[in-house]
């Protein structure tokens, strides 16, 4: 019966070690994406004029998938170059048009 009560207990050992490994891994994961988010609210502050960050804050709020798509292309442009000076509230609108546009409304009809 030790014998069984030996396994056991390494397993168990075992099992807490992989616990605490992913614990760790987890907590990099977290501190990986914060210090990305870090690092795109700091461009974004560099590349939008405080009214249009607060626009695309409110807009967060009702479509964050939507608003993470218009920060990378933003930041996308920024690095190759294409934005010569802050982005305004009213241009940050009319990008904003665009980019709805782009998307195909599905209408669906019954008979």
């Amino acid at each position: 019966m030790s014998d069984i009560e030996e396994l056991r207990r390494k397993r168990m050992q075992q099992l807490q070690q992989q616990a605490s490994q992913q614990a760790g891994q987890a907590e990099s994961q977290e501190q990986m994406r914060m210090e990305v988010e870090a690092q795109k609210r700091q461009v974004m502050v560099q590349i939008l004029t405080p009214e249009a960050r607060g626009r695309l804050a409110n807009l967060r709020l009702t479509k964050p998938e939507f608003v993470d798509q218009v920060e990378l292309q933003l930041i996308q442009l920024a690095q190759m170059g294409r934005i010569k000076s802050k982005i305004t509230d009213d241009q940050l609108k009319v990008l904003l048009k665009k980019l709805v546009g782009q998307k195909r409304e599905m209408k669906i009809t019954r008979k």
